[in-house]
């Protein structure tokens, strides 16, 4: 069973870098870049937040330098963003799936990283959700503009904590097995299902005073 899951968990992990690696590649077309840029894009993008998670972690080098298959697809991904313009619809149907799935993946295995050195379940949850996201942030930081797990879009950092926070819970109870694939199922399934209904986190209140669009109105006065 345990082996199922790694794999399992390796191919998702692999796939969601990909994937992610050609939308740093698309960006770099977006914005007229050389082959040089695709690559870097591609390599923040789809091993961004795994890069900050085991630097973080200091634990052994990261697995994106020990692993080489992982800097092999996310240049792939570069490449195949550099060759063909990605869209239509079977691109439209079959991102979000992958991305979904990979969203879950990241944050599962950066939660089990995390406890598996002997930190608490908070780091646990921070680092986890950072390996979903880092790499999408790291993107749009290096394009110079802001980040869009931080609002306007469909929930996604939100989708990465639930994922994190269920494979603690599970680790807890002895379930570490059961947490790893549910948290997958939870994160991947909330990610879809928030983009299918769109829902978004409410932005900041308005608190502005704006005094000059109110009108006191007072009662007119019908006698002397």
């Amino acid at each position: 069973m345990n082996i199922t899951v790694a794999e399992f968990t390796r191919s998702i992990d692999l796939a969601g870098v990909l994937v992610n690696a050609v939308l740093g590649g698309i960006v770099a077309r977006e914005f007229r870049m050389d082959p040089v840029g695709f690559v870097a894009l591609a390599i923040l993008s789809g091993l961004g937040g795994g890069l900050i998670r085991d630097t973080l972690l200091q634990h052994g080098p990261p697995v994106a330098l020990t692993d080489t298959l992982y800097v092999i697809v996310a240049i792939a991904g570069a490449v195949v963003a550099f060759l063909i313009p990605l869209g239509g619809r079977m691109w439209s149907l079959t991102y979000p799936v992958v991305d979904a799935l990979a969203l879950g993946t990241w944050a599962v295995v950066g939660t089990e990283k995390t406890l598996s050195v002997g930190l608490t379940w908070l780091p646990a949850i921070l680092l986890g959700t950072i390996s979903a996201v880092g790499g999408g942030a790291l993107r749009d930081l290096a394009v110079n503009r802001t980040p869009a797990i931080f609002g306007g879009n469909t929930l996604y950092a939100t989708c990465a904590v639930a994922a994190s926070v269920t494979v603690v819970v599970f680790s807890r109870c002895g379930l570490a097995s059961a947490g790893t694939l549910l948290g997958v199922v939870v994160g991947a399934g909330w990610c879809l299902l928030a983009r299918w209904r769109g829902w978004q986190l409410r932005q900041s209140p308005e608190w502005e005073y704006r005094a000059t669009r109110r009108k006191i109105r007072r009662p007119k006065n019908s006698g002397p």
